[in-house]
């Protein structure tokens, strides 16, 4: 039997009982896999995860234990397992050389591409959750309107997110700085800005503002509204559009540091080129043209999705790397059934409790966003170092 498809008109009627029924099937999976946010928590660590955290031997956890000036966890069965807020504090304790000076201020990381799904989002989520667990405190600012990063916090940006909760206000100039808009998430010293796809507003009024007053810098909006932000949080990272939009232009110009994850596959490779090509376009027309300048603290390109059986990508990865050269950071984010798992379960890698899945899969995974987080906060730590010096040195001219 020679079956077709067939077609199935649809008006605007059919549409919208379209998106009601899939928002209200978001709300039964939620509802079953998918704690809110004042039920959803985060992982709790054994001793030898948080002697691995903390960069020291199990035996110097046992000592500190005796000394009782840091929490003790809860014995559970035969082991003793620290909640995540109570490990941070032992990384405070035990990684203190790495923790913020006096003086730095806050480092902003925008995390950008100009596709889709090159695990944009994912490395966002997993690079805030990984520097808070070494004990900093992050702000995660989501400017993509799909809130991809919103909805990994347990929020729904469809039904949980109001205006007064996004960057949205800030756009408009309702608002000069952000701090009206971060809440609290259920992963300790970590806050949250939402997005929703209200946030698509912002590419009209933002032109808008500009076309209405020709002095109006509508790229330094972000950048202005997270001063006060930047004296709060050692880390803001931001996770944008996929695109270049006027919102991704002022992540961008916010910017400290700027992370590109990029699958080794030639369209996206392609892809970067085109999206360094018009941003270097866009800051000739709007800084350079003004006699100003913009720099970068560090520029880092991610190979991320990498499935090492494939060897069409290892062709294109040795294009990454003549391309960006030493932008490239030396590790690989491995595709594995580990983050499809996490993603299935509305969470990352760090919200998988060890042994809920294949163990050498997770360790891979694992170890490879580990390895990320600790080469960003070594370039975090000499960005610090380099501020404090300067500091030091204006206070001894002045």
């Amino acid at each position: 039997m020679d079956i077709k498809q067939t077609i199935r008109r649809q008006n605007l009627e059919d549409i919208e009982h379209q998106a009601q029924k899939v928002a209200g099937m978001m709300g039964r999976i939620r509802a079953a896999m998918l704690a809110p946010t004042a039920l959803k928590s985060a992982p709790t660590l054994k001793a030898v995860q948080l002697a691995e955290l903390c960069g020291v031997d199990k035996s110097k956890i046992s000592y500190r234990l005796t000394r009782g000036d840091l929490p003790s966890g809860e014995i559970h069965g035969n082991s003793r397992e620290w909640t995540m807020a109570e490990s941070q504090v032992w990384a405070r304790e035990l990684r203190a050389e790495h923790l913020r000076p006096e003086g730095a201020a806050g480092i902003t990381i925008t995390v950008a591409n100009f596709k889709g799904g090159v695990a944009k989002t994912t490395s966002a989520v997993t690079l805030a959750q990984g520097l808070s667990m070494r004990g900093h405190k992050v702000l995660l600012l989501d400017l993509d309107p799909q809130g991809s990063a919103t909805t990994l916090f347990g929020v729904l940006p469809d039904a949980e997110v109001e205006t007064e909760h996004t960057a949205m206000s800030l756009f408009t100039g309702d608002q000069d700085d952000l701090q009206y808009a971060i809440r609290e998430t259920y992963w300790p010293n970590i806050d949250l800005v939402c997005a929703a796809p209200l946030l698509y507003g912002a590419e009209f009024h933002l032109p808008a503002r500009q076309a209405r007053d020709a002095g109006f810098e509508f790229w330094r909006v972000l950048d202005r509204g997270l001063d006060l932000t930047r004296e709060k949080y050692d880390v803001i990272v931001i996770d944008t559009p996929p695109s270049l939009s006027y919102v991704t232009i002022n992540a961008l110009m916010a910017a400290d540091g700027v992370i590109m994850p990029l699958p080794p596959s030639a369209l996206d490779f392609a892809s970067s080129a085109q999206f360094w090509d018009l941003f270097s376009d866009l800051c000739n027309q709007l800084v350079r043209s003004r006699g100003k300048d913009k720099s970068f603290e560090f520029i880092d390109v991610l190979l991320s999705r990498v499935e090492a059986s494939d060897t069409a990508s290892s062709v294109v990865r040795q294009w990454v790397l003549e391309g960006y050269g030493d932008k490239v950071l030396p590790i690989e984010i491995p595709k594995t059934a580990v983050a499809a798992t996490a993603s299935a379960e509305f969470g990352t890698v760090y919200d998988l409790p060890r042994g809920s899945v294949n163990s050498k899969t997770f360790s891979r995974a694992r170890v490879a966003y580990d390895r990320m987080c600790e080469l960003i906060e070594q370039q975090i730590e000499a960005v610090w170092a380099r501020q404090v010096v300067e500091r030091q040195v204006l206070e001894t001219v002045v």
